[in-house]
């Protein structure tokens, strides 16, 4: 299918545009403008240096934040084009998620929003996904007539993954039916938003089976007990008796991969025969449209439960984010003492949330005299 070939796709020449206006670009239509726009950011090339589960200094073959995007990018194109939705929005939104993404993965978002609540008691705390619109909003420095990357309302509002109420009230004082209306609606985002929020959680549940077996921390043979994996391994076994190893690993997760994809769009395929929308309003005042069928979302809650017991809380992984939450939290302590050591112009958050890996531990190291661990 042609891409954006439905009428409640999201159409390029029918966004609801930008913040600031410009002139449209003589060779990219505004979706594709926006997808190039993050990628040539300062925050998508920082997406390299920062970390998912494993921290940078443990290897150079775990995933990224910026591997992830990419994987995600992938995934929700390949369900757009089939499901005629827009690749090139599917595209902008998967690859700017995740920009606000603090170093340290989710244990350096946690001391982060720790760290704030605690010296501003009144403030509504800090979230990775409020923060990736603030970077494409405010925080980019690459254009002369605005602050942010300027981006159209519907990139946007995929960005926006969650909102917390209190975040989603300011959103609305400055953008009256804006970004942060359907948090307080109780709606939904575009059809595309949705495919980008199911593609990161099939990226994040494969990779982390890859890392997690690459790092030693999970057996072979706990993922048996997982009736996705179990699944496609005996189908791989069946066809390939004598395959092992790495292959067989690969082989079991391309094909959980697909199986997951193909799921999403005879589910979704069906829900929008059923609700029948006519146009992209239509389709985020209805109930959601993008879904895994009951049999597979159960199949992806057992692996997301596997995952969260047997790598997430494995004594290793606890041991090394704990360090990371102490790597923030000292950060965020010595600028408020020091705040000389913030550059101009920077809010504590704002350069703490903007910094890899690799970065926080030479601050940290700079600005308190300790290296918790090696940076590379």
């Amino acid at each position: 299918m042609a891409d954006a070939s439905m009428p409640w796709a999201c159409h390029p020449a029918t966004s609801r545009g930008r913040r600031h206006l410009e002139p449209t670009a003589p060779t990219r239509d505004d979706f594709q403008r926006d997808r190039d726009r993050i990628v040539h950011s300062t925050a998508f090339r920082r997406l390299v240096y920062k970390t998912q589960v494993f921290l940078n200094h443990e290897g150079d073959l775990f995933r990224t934040r910026l591997t992830h995007s990419l994987e995600v990018a992938q995934l929700a194109r390949s369900i757009a084009r089939t499901m005629g939705l827009s690749e090139d929005l599917c595209e902008a939104i998967s690859l700017a998620h995740d920009l606000g993404h603090t170093p340290f993965g989710h244990a350096g978002q946690d001391a982060l929003d720790e760290c704030v609540r605690r010296a501003e008691p009144d403030s509504a705390g800090f979230e990775h996904n409020f923060q990736s619109l603030r970077v494409v909003d405010v925080l980019e420095e690459r254009y002369a007539a605005f602050d942010g990357l300027n981006l159209t309302f519907e990139t946007r509002e995929g960005i926006l993954k969650h909102c917390s109420r209190r975040h989603a009230e300011t959103l609305e004082r400055h953008e009256p039916g804006g970004v942060g209306r359907r948090f307080l609606a109780n709606s939904r985002p575009s059809l595309e938003a949705q495919v980008c929020n199911l593609a990161d959680e099939i990226a994040y549940n494969a990779h982390d089976i890859d890392d997690g077996v690459r790092s030693g921390l999970i057996e072979y043979e706990q993922l048996l007990t997982l009736t996705l994996f179990e699944r496609f391994h005996a189908e791989v076994l069946r066809e390939t008796p004598t395959l092992g190893g790495k292959r067989l690993l690969y082989e079991t997760i391309r094909r959980m991969l697909s199986a997951q994809v193909y799921d999403v769009v005879d589910m979704s395929q069906a829900l929008i025969r059923e609700r029948s929308p006519e146009n992209v309003d239509e389709a985020r005042a209805s109930l959601p449209l993008i879904a895994f069928s009951p049999l597979m979302r159960a199949d992806v809650v057992q692996v997301k439960t596997f995952l969260r017991q047997a790598l997430y809380r494995h004594p290793r992984v606890v041991a090394t984010t704990e360090g990371a939450k102490q790597v923030v939290r000292a950060l965020f302590d010595a600028y408020r003492s020091q705040p000389a050591e913030l550059p101009d112009q920077h809010e504590i958050a704002d350069y703490i949330a903007g910094m890899t890996d690799r970065f926080a531990l030479r601050e940290h190291e700079r600005l308190v005299g300790t290296a918790p661990f090696p940076a590379q």
